[in-house]
């Protein structure tokens, strides 16, 4: 038994000195994540790597052409750029929407009380003091509202507090949002939550999350271009190098066939203002079970749903509220010639 626990012993000393110059290393989660960021990464460099190392006539057409190459190096770090600031982007939390609406009804409390405060007289000076609660309470009309009743003015009238209330982060959740059990928090806008990533995805790093399929995708795409032309080019002039070539090639067409159907899915969701979802749970969401299925209450036409996606920086912690009887009775009137013209899908 002691020389199993010196054993361990001796072997838990290395992990732990490294754990004391990283600390990101004690923590299992964060351990997971890097080392998932640490694997991505020597896949890019395998697969870009074995094709410069194995064809010569793409050394010697980089030489002639140095900027064919230039561009392909360009995309190939941008696409590692784009996947660190996606997987480090908050995906937009509901309690850090609930802290900025605070935060910003605190400043204009204060604000409305010193603005209150009459100017000194020349007799003296009137000071105006209230109490917290008097002052909560002689606020309740004006535009500077609790988090609980933005989240209320985003439902139809009549809804219950307790059916809004989140069981794990027991905080008020605004419409589209839902609690995502792995990063243990409630996501405003919540699409899924990526295990590549290592992060979820909603209204606060979506638009990073399509960039970064978009640049996945173009880079497999070129790179698989370049394994065809190397196999055209030199099919028998070593076995081996044939063999590691067409294994590397199949692996990445099944990985470039997958990204581009998500790419298209994601292009799909981003031109109907969905997620994903609300769109695989759109049975057992309360606010989608009476809207026909070939509705999308949360359109607002497809030119409209990518300027405001690509373009529109609007706050992430800007919840969105339901559309009313009417918006949906609109929305689902079918289309007619008129409204072709007059460009009312866009």
């Amino acid at each position: 038994m002691t020389i199993v626990n010196i054993c361990r012993d001796s072997s838990c000393r290395p992990f732990e000195r490294c754990s004391r110059f990283l600390p990101c290393l004690s923590d299992p989660a964060r351990r997971s994540a890097l080392g998932l960021k640490v694997a991505l990464v020597m896949l890019h460099l395998i697969y870009a790597g074995v094709i410069f190392l194995f064809d010569g006539g793409l050394i010697e057409k980089t030489r002639k052409e140095p900027w064919c190459t230039a561009v392909y190096l360009t995309l190939f770090v941008l696409t590692l750029i784009q996947y660190f600031v996606t997987s480090g982007s908050s995906p937009g939390f509901v309690l850090d929407a609930m802290r900025t609406v605070n935060e910003s009804n605190t400043i204009f409390r204060k604000a409305s009380v010193i603005s209150k405060q009459p100017a000194p007289s020349k007799t003296g000076s009137v000071v105006v003091t209230m109490e917290g609660s008097q002052l909560g309470r002689s606020l309740l009309g004006n535009n500077a509202t609790s988090w609980a009743k933005l989240v209320m003015d985003l439902y139809p009238p009549g809804t219950s507090v307790r059916s809004l209330t989140c069981s794990y982060c027991n905080v008020e959740q605004p419409p589209r949002s839902k609690h995502c059990h792995d990063c243990d928090k409630c996501v405003l806008q919540f699409d899924h939550h990526c295990v590549w990533l290592g992060t979820c995805i909603g209204v606060g790093n979506h638009c990073k999350f399509w960039w970064y399929i978009c640049e996945e995708t173009a880079l497999c795409l070129w790179t698989v271009i370049l394994y065809i032309t190397y196999l055209k080019a030199n099919i028998s002039v070593a076995w081996w190098k044939d063999a590691i070539v067409i294994l590397l090639l199949v692996t990445l067409s099944i990985s470039m066939t997958f990204l581009l159907l998500l790419l298209i899915f994601h292009s799909y969701l981003v031109l109907t203002n969905q997620t994903t979802y609300e769109l695989v749970r759109r049975r057992r969401i309360p606010y989608l079970r009476g809207v026909p299925e070939r509705v999308y209450p949360f359109s607002k036409g497809a030119c409209r749903n990518l300027y405001e996606f690509c373009c529109v920086r609007r706050s992430k912690y800007r919840p969105e509220s339901l559309p009313t009887a009417q918006q949906l009775e609109e929305k689902s009137r079918p289309y007619t010639c008129c409204d072709v013209v007059t460009c009312r899908c866009c």
